[in-house]
C-alpha cells in the first residue's frame, strides 16, 4: 500500500482546505493564529509536508468555520465519484452559520 500523503485524494483534501481557508479571507498566519500554531504549520499542511490527523482536521475545519462533518461528507462523495484518479478542483463549501461563538485560540503546542 502506498503511503496516502503522496495520493490524489489526500492531495484533494489539501486542496479543499487552501480553497476554504481562502474562501473565509484568511492567510496562512490568521489560520495559524486561530489553531494557536506556528505559521509554518499551516504552510506544511498545505503543502502536503506534514499530514493532519483527524482530530487536527477538525481543528481546522472548525478554525475555518466549517463543519468537519459536512467536509468529511463532500471529501467522501467526490473519493467516491473519482476513486484512485485526478480531481477536479474542489467545490466551494457552503458558508457556515455564524454562531456567534468567538474562536478558540489556545490549543496545546507541540
Amino acid at each position: 500500500m502506498r503511503k496516502s500523503i503522496h495520493s490524489p485524494e489526500y492531495k484533494h483534501v489539501l486542496t479543499t482546505l487552501v480553497a476554504m481557508r481562502k474562501q473565509a479571507g484568511l492567510t496562512q498566519r490568521d489560520l495559524a493564529v486561530r489553531l494557536g500554531r506556528e505559521h509554518s504549520f499551516v504552510w506544511r499542511v498545505e503543502v502536503g509536508e506534514r499530514r493532519l490527523d483527524v482530530v487536527e482536521f477538525f481543528w481546522v475545519c472548525q478554525a475555518l468555520g466549517q463543519d468537519a462533518g459536512t467536509v468529511y461528507q463532500t471529501l467522501s462523495k467526490a473519493f467516491l465519484k473519482h476513486p484512485r484518479t485526478s480531481f477536479p478542483e474542489p467545490d466551494p463549501m457552503p458558508k457556515a452559520a455564524d454562531s456567534g461563538a468567538p474562536y478558540q485560540t489556545s490549543r496545546r503546542k507541540y
